[in-house]
């Protein structure tokens, strides 16, 4: 074996059932140092932006029914990349060994004779029924669990399932991909000796914000699949244990539960927002309309950073212009002491709370997170004939400038960043809004506004907006007359606060 080939490896990871926070440690360590990553349909959107920069992203496109790639091209896939010396994540739903194909790669890989491991992930299996508040294993119902794949037709003759075994077997009974042949499955159960009363109820996109099930019997259960017009992926569980679910669903019952509100901040800053709205229940679409850059001139903004501690005043209005600015100050001197005695204004919680990451504490901070607001706070403050810094993004309106020149301040900005537009979308979550529509979509900054409609997409019927201060509310007006809201408070608490008092009432 070369020594490229050495250094290759393919990891096997269970990407869990969907809730990004039941991915394992180690498959998010896997993603973030591959060179390669394969990935399916059921695997979290949000774990391929886990990937570093440069990475090769691969969509398999795993579906019942819809395979964007065959499973022998896929073998051939992470065999031919391992062979090159690359590390190899193949990301599948679920865990890679439950009814995931992962003994059919693994097994190619190792004729190969390359270098894998096996990652476990929580399987839907357990997963779902947990979410829709069912126990798959209760002292009360059974101590058995037997899971099967509904992937095969019952009534074919060469089916591998022995259905009569499957009814008469004690316990609960839980199997996968099989809605499609619902139908047919029970009728197989209920010929078996099963009870045509048995409670069994099924899971759709478990875990995720799309969450959903259905429940009846044996008897009535594909009856009301088809009048919900319930598809797959789902898990499907049969059972006393599904009488549990009246006491104990909780998943289903969070504030937002059933929402599908779209995070339109650049993909790096998305995951807070998308985080709190994901955990009260929302079904969250990230979409970002922007992206940060260098500044145009880099090598002003690098002379303004290093000459920052001739000013009397930092003045910093977004966690952006922060990050940018003491990257570019710590390149440049080892200590932070080199700021020297230049006091610090934030415009607002988030940026204030950007600056303390870096171990400096914030001077002047105004109670209205709005530029006006700042402004109204340096009255307070003695700043004639005192030197300002500014760091701001290029596009930033003036008026902070104008109104600390017109308190008599010398004021200069440092421009530390450019927002462009966001021209890659590796999850399909454009598609997914044109195709699915949403009940919100959120805006933090007039920037996100102003290239969410330069995308080319129809806003969807019934969507409203949700906007996280006036100067975003009245861009977002000069778009588009769809009903939407302001926060009363200028930061993400307050935005998320605003969307739970608007939804909930």
């Amino acid at each position: 074996m070369s020594e490229e080939q050495e250094k290759g490896i393919c990891y096997l990871v269970g990407a869990g059932p969907g809730d990004l926070g039941l991915v394992t440690l180690k498959a998010k360590e896997c993603i973030e140092k591959c060179d390669v990553l394969v990935y399916d349909a059921l695997s979290s959107a949000e774990l391929v932006g886990w990937a570093k920069k440069g990475c090769e992203l691969i969509f398999a496109g795993k579906r019942a029914a819809d395979h964007a790639i065959p499973q022998d091209q896929i073998n051939a896939i992470i065999v031919e990349k391992t062979l090159q010396g690359k590390i190899v994540t193949r990301l599948k739903g679920g865990d890679p060994m439950i009814f995931g194909r992962g003994g059919e790669e693994a097994a190619e890989l190792a004729e190969a004779g390359v270098k894998f491991e096996i990652v476990p992930g929580i399987s839907s299996t357990i997963a779902g029924p947990a979410y829709a508040g069912i126990p798959v294993t209760h002292r009360d119902h059974c101590s058995q669990l037997t899971i099967f794949t509904g992937h095969e037709d019952p009534t074919k003759g060469e089916t591998s399932l022995d259905f009569e075994h499957l009814a008469k077997t004690p316990g609960t009974k839980v199997f996968v991909m099989g809605v499609s042949r619902l139908r047919g499955i029970c009728a197989e159960f209920i010929k078996g000796g099963a009870a045509a009363e048995t409670p069994i109820a099924l899971t759709r996109w478990a875990t995720t914000g799309k969450h959903q099930t259905v429940q009846g019997t044996l008897e009535t259960i594909a009856d009301v699949v088809e009048e919900k017009k319930f598809k797959s992926p789902a898990v499907a569980v049969i059972g006393n244990v599904v009488k549990e679910r009246e006491k104990i669903n909780w998943f289903e019952t969070k504030p937002l539960f059933g929402k599908r509100i779209v995070v339109t901040r650049t993909r790096e800053q998305a995951g807070g927002l998308s985080k709190r709205l994901g955990e009260l229940g929302a079904d969250v679409i990230e979409l970002p309309t922007i992206r940060i850059e260098h500044p145009q001139d880099r090598q002003d903004f690098a002379e303004s950073v290093a000459e920052s501690h001739t000013y009397d005043w930092l003045v910093f209005t977004s966690p952006n212009g922060v990050e940018k600015f003491f990257d570019a100050f710590y390149a440049t001197y080892q200590d932070a002491r080199s700021l020297g005695g230049c006091r610090i204004a934030a415009i607002g919680p988030s940026t204030e709370a950007k600056i303390r990451g870096y171990r400096f504490a914030v001077d002047l901070m105004p109670e209205r997170f709005v530029a006006e607001g700042l402004l109204e706070a340096f009255k307070n403050e003695s700043i004639e004939h005192q030197k300002i810094l500014w760091v701001k993004a290029e596009e930033t309106r003036d008026v902070i400038y104008d109104g600390l020149m017109d308190q008599g301040a010398i004021v200069d900005s440092c421009l530390a960043y450019r927002t462009i537009p966001e021209t890659s979308d590796p999850t399909g979550a454009a598609k997914q809004l044109r195709e699915e529509g949403a009940d919100m979509i959120t805006f933090t900054s007039g920037s996100t506004v102003t290239n969410f409609f330069k995308m080319d997409i129809d806003w969807p019927d019934r969507c409203e907006a949700a906007c996280i201060g006036p100067v975003t509310h009245k861009t977002f007006k000069s778009h588009c007359e769809a009903a939407s809201i302001e926060s009363k408070k200028h930061d993400i608490d307050g935005l998320v606060q605003a969307i739970l008092d608007h939804f909930v009432k």
